[in-house]
């Protein structure tokens, strides 16, 4: 199961109700932050989320408006010493920017209790944990490096209590090895292979993050039969030449993706502040009729083999409740 939290919404500029682009994953006890538009760490805040384990920033391109939340975020981070290392993923054009962003302007003189890593991605897993991977693949936006990403639950093996009854195989440990994938051998003597009571492979929940894109053909097998599908809307059909001229897809040309390859939800984000919310939802869905577009702090769960669950308000900040500040806020 992952978990995302839109952070902001809006393309390019900021709006009314609508931040720039930034999302939070959270995968078990890791948690993600997939690029960090201005704004970013007062909407950590407001979604309860805080900044209490978020050490991993991955970054789809170098366009300002998905990184120059940065310099504030790190800024805190420096001053507040609550993470010991920061992990910031992205493409070598992508980290060459923001190097120069944290380096060149805002770190300059501040002191560092926290180790920053800029982490240069090549297509491909970079991130494992014991329950999920992430993979990175490259995406087409105005010759960005960009990248989307890949939260792929590992595959299970589900337990057959019944075989194992039958078997006589005690509750306890050796079930767990055998889960684990590990032979035993029982008091009798006799040796227990886990294809005795473990059941056909079951793949795990698949999301797929893609930000800024501005072609699809070369996405369409990452994103084939993907859980969740989360990608830009920032134009209608209507505007597809203007679209394609800047390098974005339209809300229609996500959703014919989403539906030709098999995708079971999708949720729309980086939307324009030229387009009213209901337009975009229309669009989409006349084409795929599970398309939602995210709002701000908007939270969603997504499960293998589900269409994503989206939390109301007050179960989001009851699994994300208000943060406890472990230092007092430093003085400016």
């Amino acid at each position: 199961m992952f978990e995302i939290v839109f952070l902001g919404t809006s393309a390019s500029a900021p709006s009314i109700r609508r931040g720039l682009s930034s999302q939070a994953v959270l995968a078990g006890e890791y948690r993600f932050l997939i690029d960090c538009g201005e704004g970013t760490q007062r909407q950590l805040l407001r979604s309860g989320i805080g900044f209490k384990r978020m050490n991993h920033i991955l970054l789809t391109h170098s366009h300002l408006d998905h990184i120059l939340g940065l310099g504030g975020l790190v800024s805190t981070f420096a001053r507040w010493e609550n993470l010991e290392t920061l992990d910031i993923y992205g493409s070598r054009n992508t980290l060459e920017r923001v190097h120069s962003l944290l380096f060149g302007v805002v770190l300059g003189y501040e002191r560092l209790p926290v180790e920053i890593k800029l982490l240069e991605l090549d297509p491909g897993t970079f991130f494992t944990a014991k329950d999920f991977t992430v993979t990175a693949f490259p995406v087409v936006h105005r010759n960005s490096g960009s990248l989307g990403y890949v939260f792929q639950e590992n595959t299970r093996r589900p337990f057959l209590v019944e075989k194992a009854a039958a078997l006589n195989i005690p509750a306890g440990p050796e079930r767990g090895q055998l889960v684990a994938g590990q032979a035993v051998t029982l008091a009798d003597g006799r040796t227990i292979q886990p294809d005795m009571v473990l059941g056909d492979p079951i793949p795990g929940a698949r999301m797929v993050y893609i930000g800024d894109i501005g072609r699809l053909d070369n996405v369409r097998e990452v994103v084939a039969g993907a859980d969740t599908l989360v990608i830009e809307a920032t134009f209608l059909d209507a505007d597809a030449d203007t679209a394609a001229r800047f390098g974005h897809i339209t809300a229609g040309q996500a959703a014919r993706l989403a539906l030709e390859t098999g995708v079971r939800s999708l949720i729309l984000t980086h939307v324009s502040r030229r387009y009213r919310e209901i337009e975009i939802i229309n669009e989409a869905c006349s084409i795929f009729p599970e398309a939602v577009v995210a709002r701000d702090l908007d939270h969603f769960v997504i499960r293998r083999g589900q269409p994503c669950i989206k939390l109301s308000r007050e179960d989001s900040r009851a699994r994300n409740p208000e943060p406890h500040l472990e230092v007092e806020e430093p003085d400016a």
